[in-house]
């Protein structure tokens, strides 16, 4: 079968489905595929840090109803060292910004509830999806789905199927310069049925190494501890995760960590990625499919809205305007962020965990960093205005 759309996206995670919901809002239409189930993508947990900019998208383009009224505004964070606790105040650094706690999962939820809402086309388990022509003016799309085989002729066609999707593997290999750097530790994660233990987001640098207290919910925690490059899951039973996240937490006044039963377990490995360019042709990335960012500064989902915003504007304005100005921009004006994304990143896990290297001197050296970023009001303004998403790269 044959089909037509002026804009086919490959990926229903944030990236694809912001992307198709900003289109439509221009009167753009498109089509979304995706390999995995709906209910799959409903519940895959991801990341948990929405920035300013992030929220006031939602806000502005009708699917922010339920994070208003579920989402948990943070408006200060807590780096915790030597024992001791140390606010940095989002909102008064930065003239009001703050921070949204909400699941990638429900974003995702709510963008699809709004994309099938206005009768999108959006197709879930799709099979052997292929990209083609894209240095053509009608790029295609191959696909199965429900058992039919389909070639989706397009416009241009949108890169939002992650790390390990197809669209990048259709850029000819030297159009490309990939950067890639491996942290040689990762995080043990749980989610803990049990109320958080603060109210806000705690980062913990231990001499054992590092250790972060998130949350879901009122009633769900998220946790996090590093862990070994060469250490499985089964090298870290309940009984031991616990006992080091009460080490790694704890401060001189007796905080007390509230365990919970966990009801789910795994680990992330730091690693960091950056694609340039980020288009070839009439094919554009976005999200992880063009870039990784370590967890520690809370991006991911942040740089793939960022990108497809950019997208969306610069489609808008070929549209109306058969201008290419933008789209040949498009790689260019995504990277300054993503790059300036990446050192914020590198900048946080270098000063907050223990590298296999460190010494007595290192140790030393993070500590007065530490204490610097949270005594002076320029260096916490810094990570303030990065943490909550710079406007302006």
């Amino acid at each position: 079968m044959k089909s037509r759309t002026q804009v086919g996206i490959i990926g229903a995670g944030p990236a694809g489905l912001m992307l198709s919901h900003l289109l439509a809002r221009a009167g753009i239409d498109s089509v979304v595929l995706e390999r995995r189930s709906r209910d799959y993508v409903e519940k895959r947990v991801r990341a948990g840090v929405l920035e300013q900019g992030t929220v006031n998208l939602m806000h502005e383009t009708g699917v922010g109803e339920r994070l208003a009224r579920e989402g948990l505004v943070h408006r200060g964070v807590e780096f915790r060292f030597e024992g001791m606790g140390h606010r940095i105040a989002f909102d008064e650094l930065t003239g009001g910004s703050t921070i949204t706690v909400y699941g990638q999962q429900e974003v995702v939820k709510d963008l699809i509830a709004a994309r099938l809402a206005a009768g999108a086309r959006l197709h879930f388990e799709v099979e052997d999806v292929s990209v083609h022509d894209v240095g053509s003016s009608t790029p295609r799309l191959r696909y199965t789905v429900n058992g039919e085989s389909v070639e989706l002729e397009c416009d241009f066609i949108a890169g939002c199927d992650g790390f390990h999707g197809v669209s990048r593997e259709a850029i000819p290999a030297e159009q490309l310069v990939r950067y890639e750097r491996e942290y040689p530790f990762g995080w043990v994660g749980i989610l803990a049925s049990v109320a958080p233990s603060a109210e806000e987001l705690i980062y913990a640098s231990h001499d054992r190494g590092f250790a972060l207290h998130s949350m879901r919910s009122p009633t769900l925690t998220r946790l996090y501890v590093q862990c070994d490059r060469s250490d499985t899951i089964e090298d870290w039973p309940d009984d031991r995760i616990w006992e080091e996240l009460h080490l790694r937490l704890a401060t001189d006044d007796g905080f007390a960590l509230t365990e919970g039963p966990i009801v789910e377990k795994g680990i992330a490995w730091m690693h960091s990625a950056v694609t340039e360019p980020m288009q070839y042709g009439r094919l554009f990335l976005a999200g992880d499919a063009a870039h990784i960012v370590p967890a520690t500064g809370a991006k991911g989902l942040n740089l793939a809205v960022a990108d497809v915003r950019v997208l969306a504007g610069a489609l808008d304005t070929w549209y109306r305007s058969a201008s290419p100005v933008a789209l040949a921009s498009y790689s260019d004006t995504c990277l300054r962020r993503v790059w300036r994304a990446q050192h914020f990143s590198y900048w946080m896990t270098t000063m907050l965990h223990k590298f296999p290297a460190d010494d007595a001197v290192q140790r030393k050296l993070q500590i007065a960093q530490l204490r610097w970023v949270v005594s002076s009001r320029a260096a916490a303004a810094s990570l303030a205005e990065n943490y909550t998403g710079v406007v302006e790269v």
